[in-house]
C-alpha cells in the first residue's frame, strides 16, 4: 500500500509539473510578447525623440556654420609691392569681408596699392581691416625699417576654403648719407660664437659706394649700462667679417658697423639685438636627475670635481677662423678642470724652432677663443695654451698644426647677360646669368638709368639671391637700362654690362572675356545680340570679336562669323524658330584670342510683337566726379507697337544688390543722363528701361559696378571766346605719349565736322578746338577792370616814372609792353614793374632820351579776362636854368589833380627882386612866361594878408600824356618864396597865380605864353605902384586865363554794349565824335579793319560815323569796334553784334529798340541792346 501510494504520490507530483509547465509556457510567451511590443514602443520613442534631438544639434550647428561663414575672411583689396626709406613709419592696408551665406564666394582682389618707397631709419607700419573686431596686438606691425627688413611680406587668414594670403615687397631706400660723398651703411650684421669675452661678426657690404670705393669698415661696440659707442679696430678691415675680443664676462653688449671711403665713414648699420657675453660651455656642466613624485636634483660637474687644484692643460687647439690678416684659434677647455675660475695663456712658435713666446702678453683671456692679427704674411706658426687659476698654471697643451694667414679673398665676378623684359606700365622684369664661380656670392644688387642720362639709381638695398628680379616705380613709355652687382663678403663685384634700353610699358596679352551678352532683337529666325567689352584690352585695342553658339542641351559649341566682328552687336542668322540657344564671345587683339565669355541665358528664338520696347544697350560712364557722372546708352532696336518717348533709369547701391530705386520721376528723352547727388566712395549700378505708348519695355542689364570718386589728376576742357570771336576748347593731357590720340566729339557721340573746326596740338599739350563765332550771351567776355589810367611823374632828380593801375590780380596774370609796335622789357635805361596783387604797371626811366618817344600799350590778361591801355608819349625835355645867383630850394616837381589838370611848381630862394622866365617846350615848340619883380627902392605899408605866387598849371585830357619842362628866370637874383606866398590854381580853361602879402618887390611886367601845337599865345600883366596898392587894400587874387584850343579824339555817344539783331535784317550803327583837330575815323571788326564795301557802307563826318550792316546773317556776329585819332589822342568803343534765327526770342533782358530807316539806303533796321554788369 505505501508503495502504491508513494507511486500515486509521485503521479499527482508529475500531473502538477505537466499543468503547471504548460501554464508557464504560455505565460512565457505572454511576457515575451509584451517584452517585444514595449521594445518596439521604447524604441520609436527613442526614435522620435533622437530625430529631434538631432534636427536640434543639426540646426545649432548650421546656425553655427553660419555665423562661421559671415565672419570668414577674405580680401577684396590685396597688398601690393612697397619700398620703404629705413626708419620710416608707414602703413600697408588691406581690406578683409566676410564670405555671405549660403555661397561661399573665392576671394577678390579688385585693388592694388602701387609701390612705396620708404626711407632708412623711419617707421614702417604694416595694417590690415577686418570686417570683425580684432585684439590691439592683431591690428598693426610697426617697427623701425632698416634695410634688413626689405622684402616680402605677408598677410595670411585661414577661412573655410582654405588659407587666403596676400603678398606685397618692401622696398628700404638708404638714408642721406653722413658725409658728403660718404658710403652707404652696411647691413645684414650677425653675431655668432658668443663667448665670455669674444664674438665673431659677419655682415653684408652696401649697396651704394658713395663718391668713391668703399675702402673698409669700423666695427663699434656699445656696453649697454654705459650707453657709448667704442670702436673695436683701429685699422680698416676690408672684409666684411671681424672677431672682436676682450670683452667683459655677463655684460649686455650692442654692434654696429660702418663703411669708409675717401670721403670718410657713412652711416651706421642697424644695431645688432643685445648679446650677452657668457659661457657656451656652461649648460653642459649641469646634469639633472629625476626621482620619485615628480622631484628634480641638479648636479653641477663643479661639485663632482671639487678636489681639483691644479688644472690640466687645454686639448684641441686649432684655428677657427683664418683671414688674411688674422686667425682665431680656439682649444677644449680641460678635462676634468675644477671648479675654480680659468684663464688662459696663449704661446706660439715659428715652424721649425724650439722657443716659445707669448702670444697673448699682457691679455687676460677668459674663454676658449683668442683672435691673432700679428702674424707675418707667408710663415708657419704653432700655438699652444696653458691652464690657469688660483692654485698654478698647467702644462702647455700639445702644439697645434702649422698655422698661416689664409689668401686674400677675391671679389666675385659680376653676372652677366643681363635682358629687361616688360611687365607693367610702372614695372620691368629683370633677369640676369650668374657666374660660375658662385660659391661665396650672398646675392645680387640692382641699378637703373634712364638710357642716355647715366644717373644711375639702386633697386635693392638688401641682396637678391635669385636671377630675376621685378623692378617697381618706373616712369611709363620713358627708356631704361639696368645693371647688376655680385655681392660677397669679399665687396661688390664691378658692373655688368648694361643691358640693352627698354621702354616701359605693360606687355601686351590677350583681352579678357567680355560680358553680359543680351538679346536685342528677334525676328524669329534671327538674333540681334549685344555684349560689354571686356574690362582689360590686354595692352593692345580690341580688334574683333567672334561668337559660338549652342541649341539648349546640347555640350558642343559651333562657330558663328568666321571675320572678326569690330562692334559690339551682331546679328546672328538661320535659327530655328522655337528653339532655345546659348551663346559666348571671345574678344582678339593683335596677340590672340582671348577667354570666351560665360555662356549667355537661353534664349528662345521667337517673332517679339510685344507692345513695350526692347531694352536700351551700351551703357557707359562718362565724367565720373565724386558726386556725379553721365551715363550713355543706345536707343533700343525694338521699339514695339509705337516710337520709343522716353526712358526710366534706375540705381542700386554695392555691387550685387538687388534694390533698384528710381533716378527720375518723369521719362527723359535724350539717351544720356547725368546722375546727381551721388556720395563719394559709394558703389552704384544702373539700368535703363525705355517707354513708348503701351508702356515700360524689359530693363537692360545692369552696368558693371562704378565708384563715385573723382580720380587724381583729372582735368576739365577749358571754354573760352578768343580775340576773333571764336569758340575754343581747351585739354590739358599730363600723360601724354606717341600713341596719345585726341578725339573730339559733341554730344559724346556725335563728330565734329572738318569744314567748321580746326584742330591743333600745342607743345604745352593743350588742344584747341576754334568753332564758328558766338554770341557772347552764351559766353561773355571778361574785361579786367582799369582804376587809373596812364599817369606820369618826374621826380627832382629828372627820373620819369610811367604807372598805371587796375583791380586786384592773380598770380596767374600776364603782362606784355609794347612800344611802338614791338614788345620790350626791362633794360638798365628803363626798368618795368607789375605787382599782380595790387594791379600795378610801372615804367622807371633814369633820364629820357629821343628814342623813348611814341606810344606805349599794357596788354594784361588774367585767365579768360583781358584788356589793354595805350599812352600816346610825346618827348617833352624839363630843364631848368638860373641866371645870377638864384637857386632853387625845391627842384620841379608836378602833380595831377582830380580834374586831370597837371600843375608845375618850383620853390627858390626868399629874394623875390629879379626876371622870371616859365618855359614849356617840346617837339612841336615852346611857349614862354615871363615876370620881371623891379626892387626901386619904394616902401610900401605892411598888410594883413599880402600874398605873391608864381606858377604854371595846364589842364591835360585824361589820355594824354603831356610831359613839361618849364623853365624860371630871375635876372637880379631874387627868389619867389613859393611855399609860403605864393598858391597856383586852374580849371578846366582857366589857369592863375595867388601872391600873399605883395610887396614892391612884386612890381614889374608878367608875361604868360602857351604853345598849342600850331602857334604860340601871349597874355601879359603889368604889375604898376597902382595895382600893388588896389591889391594891398582889397586882398586881390591875381588870375592869368587861357583857353586852350587843342583836344584830343574821343567818342562822346552813340553805341550800346550789345546789340542782337534777327538774321535778314539790316543793322545801322551811329557814333558822334569830338576833338580838335578832327579826328581820322576807322570801323574794325574783331580788331581787323572793315574794308568790304558791299556788305558794310561806312559814312563818315567831321562829328559823325555810320557803318550799316546789310542784310545780316549768323556769321556777321562779333565785337565791331570804331576808332578815332588825333595829335593828341585816341579812344576805342566797342559794341557786340549778336545775330539770331528768325522764330528765335532775342534774350529776355535785352532792350526793344524802335525800328528805325538807316542814314543811307532807308532799309528797315531793328535792335535790341542790354547793357552789360560792369567788371
Amino acid at each position: 500500500n505505501r508503495e502504491i501510494l508513494k507511486e500515486t504520490i509521485a503521479a499527482d507530483e508529475e500531473y502538477q509539473r505537466e499543468k503547471w509547465t504548460r501554464f508557464g509556457n504560455e505565460a512565457e510567451k505572454v511576457e515575451v510578447d509584451v517584452i517585444r511590443n514595449q521594445h518596439v514602443l521604447r524604441t520609436r520613442v527613442d526614435k522620435i525623440a533622437l530625430r529631434k534631438q538631432a534636427e536640434k544639434r543639426a540646426s545649432a550647428h548650421l546656425k553655427y556654420l553660419e555665423q562661421l561663414s559671415q565672419k570668414a575672411p577674405d580680401f577684396p583689396i590685396p597688398l601690393r609691392a612697397h619700398t620703404v626709406w629705413e626708419g620710416m613709419v608707414v602703413k600697408l592696408s588691406c581690406t578683409v569681408q566676410g564670405c555671405p551665406p549660403p555661397k561661399q564666394q573665392e576671394a577678390q582682389f579688385d585693388t592694388s596699392f602701387s609701390p612705396t618707397w620708404v626711407e632708412e631709419g623711419d617707421s614702417l607700419n604694416l595694417q590690415c581691416a577686418f570686417t570683425s573686431a580684432l585684439l590691439p596686438f592683431q591690428q598693426d606691425v610697426s617697427w623701425a625699417a632698416h634695410k634688413e627688413h626689405e622684402g616680402v611680406y605677408t598677410a595670411r587668414l585661414r577661412t573655410w576654403d582654405g588659407i587666403q594670403e596676400h603678398n606685397a615687397y618692401v622696398y628700404v631706400k638708404d638714408a642721406s648719407s653722413a658725409v658728403l660723398g660718404g658710403p652707404a651703411s652696411p647691413l645684414a650684421l650677425q653675431v655668432s660664437d658668443v663667448n665670455k669675452d669674444y664674438v665673431f661678426l659677419t655682415w653684408q657690404p652696401p649697396s651704394a659706394d658713395g663718391a668713391s670705393p668703399v675702402e673698409g669698415y669700423y666695427v663699434e661696440r656699445c656696453d649697454l649700462g654705459q650707453g657709448e659707442w667704442v670702436r673695436c679696430n683701429v685699422h680698416i678691415q676690408k672684409m666684411c667679417h671681424y672677431p672682436v675680443f676682450g670683452l667683459k664676462e655677463g655684460t649686455m653688449y650692442q654692434f654696429r658697423v660702418r663703411a669708409v671711403n675717401k670721403a670718410g665713414a657713412g652711416r651706421p648699420s642697424k644695431a645688432t639685438e643685445p648679446i650677452l657675453t657668457t659661457d657656451p660651455l656652461e649648460p653642459t656642466r649641469t646634469m639633472v636627475v629625476k626621482v620619485d613624485q615628480g622631484r628634480t636634483i641638479t648636479i653641477t660637474k663643479d661639485e663632482l670635481e671639487g678636489q681639483v687644484k691644479a688644472p690640466f692643460p687645454p686639448t684641441n687647439v686649432h684655428t677657427c677662423e683664418v683671414s688674411d690678416t688674422y686667425v682665431v684659434l680656439s682649444w677644449a677647455e680641460p678635462e676634468p678642470r675644477g671648479r675654480e675660475p680659468l684663464t688662459f695663456y696663449v704661446e706660439r712658435s715659428l715652424a721649425g724652432k724650439s722657443s716659445w713666446e707669448l702670444a697673448s702678453l699682457d691679455m687676460e683671456v677668459n674663454s676658449p677663443r683668442f683672435p691673432v692679427f700679428d702674424l707675418v704674411k707667408g710663415r708657419q706658426y704653432c700655438f699652444r695654451v696653458r691652464s690657469i687659476n688660483k692654485y698654478g698654471v698647467s702644462d702647455p697643451s700639445e702644439p697645434s698644426a702649422l698655422i698661416s694667414l689664409g689668401k686674400p679673398q677675391a671679389v666675385p665676378p659680376p653676372p652677366h647677360a643681363v635682358m629687361a623684359i616688360r611687365d607693367t606700365d610702372t614695372s620691368v622684369l629683370l633677369q640676369w646669368r650668374e657666374s660660375k664661380d658662385k660659391d661665396d656670392i650672398l646675392g645680387y644688387y640692382l641699378y637703373y638709368s634712364e638710357a642716355g642720362t647715366q644717373d644711375w639709381k639702386t633697386v635693392n638695398n638688401k641682396p637678391v639671391t635669385k636671377t630675376r628680379f621685378t623692378v617697381h616705380g618706373l616712369k611709363t613709355r620713358k627708356e631704361y637700362v639696368f645693371r647688376v652687382k655680385s655681392v660677397s663678403r669679399a665687396g661688390n663685384s664691378d658692373y655688368s654690362d648694361e643691358s640693352q634700353p627698354i621702354m616701359v610699358k605693360s606687355a601686351i596679352y590677350v583681352p579678357s572675356a567680355p560680358s553680359a551678352i543680351a538679346l536685342l532683337l528677334c525676328t524669329g529666325s534671327e538674333m540681334v545680340l549685344g555684349w560689354r567689352a571686356p574690362s582689360c584690352n590686354g595692352g593692345d585695342p580690341v580688334r574683333g570679336y567672334y561668337l559660338d553658339k549652342r541649341e539648349k542641351g546640347m555640350k558642343v559649341w559651333r562657330e558663328v562669323n568666321i571675320k572678326p566682328v569690330k562692334e559690339r552687336q551682331f546679328k546672328v542668322c538661320n535659327l530655328t524658330n522655337g528653339d532655345f540657344y546659348q551663346f559666348r564671345v571671345f574678344a582678339a587683339n593683335m596677340v590672340g584670342i582671348g577667354k570666351p565669355s560665360e555662356a549667355s541665358e537661353a534664349f528662345l528664338c521667337e517673332k517679339w510683337t510685344m507692345p513695350e520696347p526692347g531694352c536700351p544697350s551700351d551703357l557707359e560712364f562718362r565724367e565720373v566726379r565724386n558726386n556725379s557722372l553721365k551715363l550713355l546708352w543706345a536707343t533700343p532696336l525694338y521699339e514695339g507697337r509705337s516710337p520709343v518717348t522716353g526712358y526710366l533709369l534706375e540705381v542700386s547701391q554695392g555691387d550685387q544688390s538687388d534694390d533698384w530705386t528710381a533716378l527720375n520721376d518723369s521719362p527723359i528723352c535724350d539717351t544720356r543722363y547725368k546722375v546727381s547727388d551721388l556720395q563719394t566712395g559709394q558703389t552704384y549700378r544702373f539700368r535703363v528701361s525705355a517707354i513708348n505708348e503701351a508702356g515700360v519695355g524689359c530693363a537692360s542689364l545692369p552696368t558693371e559696378p562704378v565708384t563715385a570718386e573723382t580720380q587724381p589728376g583729372t582735368k576739365n576742357i577749358e571754354v573760352g571766346v578768343d580775340d576773333d570771336g571764336f569758340i575754343f576748347l581747351g585739354y590739358e593731357a599730363t600723360d601724354m605719349n606717341d600713341e596719345s590720340k585726341f578725339l573730339w566729339n559733341k554730344n559724346y557721340t556725335d563728330p565734329i565736322g572738318a569744314d567748321r573746326v580746326r584742330a591743333e596740338t600745342k607743345k604745352n599739350r593743350y588742344f584747341y578746338m576754334d568753332c564758328d563765332p558766338v554770341s557772347v550771351f552764351d559766353f561773355p567776355l571778361a574785361v579786367i577792370a582799369l582804376k587809373s589810367g596812364w599817369q606820369i611823374e618826374v621826380s627832382e632828380t629828372g627820373s620819369v616814372r610811367l604807372w598805371l593801375q587796375t583791380e586786384s590780380l592773380s598770380n596767374a596774370a600776364e603782362l606784355r609792353l609794347i612800344f611802338n609796335d614791338r614788345e620790350i622789357s626791362s633794360t638798365p635805361h628803363r626798368k618795368i614793374n607789375f605787382d599782380k596783387a595790387k594791379g600795378l604797371v610801372e615804367i622807371l626811366f633814369d633820364q629820357l632820351s629821343p628814342e623813348d618817344k611814341g606810344s606805349y600799350t599794357a596788354q594784361l590778361r588774367d585767365g579768360r579776362a583781358k584788356n589793354q591801355f595805350t599812352l600816346v608819349f610825346n618827348k617833352m625835355i624839363i630843364t631848368c636854368f638860373v641866371f645870377q645867383g638864384p637857386y632853387f630850394q625845391e627842384f620841379l616837381s608836378w602833380s595831377i589833380n582830380e580834374d586831370c589838370e597837371l600843375i608845375i611848381k618850383c620853390k627858390v630862394t626868399k629874394k623875390e627882386v629879379g626876371s622870371y622866365r616859365a618855359v614849356v617846350s617840346d617837339g612841336r615848340g615852346e611857349d614862354v612866361s615871363t615876370l620881371e619883380l623891379l626892387d626901386e627902392g619904394e616902401t610900401q605899408p605892411s598888410i594883413h594878408k599880402q600874398y605873391l605866387f608864381v606858377a604854371l598849371c595846364i589842364t591835360v585830357a585824361a589820355h594824354f600824356a603831356l610831359l613839361i619842362k618849364q623853365y624860371i628866370c630871375a635876372p637880379r637874383e631874387k627868389r619867389i618864396d613859393q611855399e609860403g606866398r605864393a598858391r597856383p590854381g586852374s580849371s578846366m580853361q582857366n589857369v592863375w597865380i595867388e601872391i600873399l602879402n605883395p610887396t614892391e618887390s612884386d612890381k614889374g611886367k608878367y608875361t604868360l605864353e602857351m604853345f598849342d601845337g600850331k602857334e604860340t599865345h601871349k597874355r601879359f600883366l603889368d604889375l604898376s605902384e597902382k595895382g600893388i596898392q588896389l591889391w594891398m587894400l582889397a586882398e586881390l587874387l591875381l588870375v592869368f586865363v587861357f583857353c586852350f584850343a587843342s583836344e584830343r579824339a574821343k567818342v562822346t555817344k552813340g553805341l550800346p554794349d550789345v546789340v542782337a539783331i534777327m538774321e535778314g535784317k539790316s543793322l545801322c550803327l551811329t557814333c558822334f565824335i569830338d576833338g580838335e583837330p578832327a579826328p581820322e575815323i576807322f570801323w574794325l571788326r574783331n580788331d581787323r579793319e572793315i574794308v568790304d564795301q558791299n556788305h558794310f557802307t561806312i559814312t563818315k563826318e567831321p562829328k559823325c560815323s555810320t557803318i550799316t550792316i546789310h542784310n545780316v546773317y549768323m556769321d556777321d556776329s562779333g565785337m565791331y569796334s570804331i576808332y578815332v585819332c588825333n595829335q593828341y589822342g585816341s579812344e576805342t568803343v566797342d559794341v557786340t553784334v549778336s545775330v539770331y534765327k528768325h522764330g528765335e526770342q532775342p534774350p529776355t533782358n535785352a532792350i526793344l529798340l524802335k525800328t528805325r530807316l538807316c542814314n543811307l539806303k532807308g532799309e528797315q533796321c531793328s535792335c535790341h541792346t542790354r547793357a552789360l554788369q560792369p567788371y
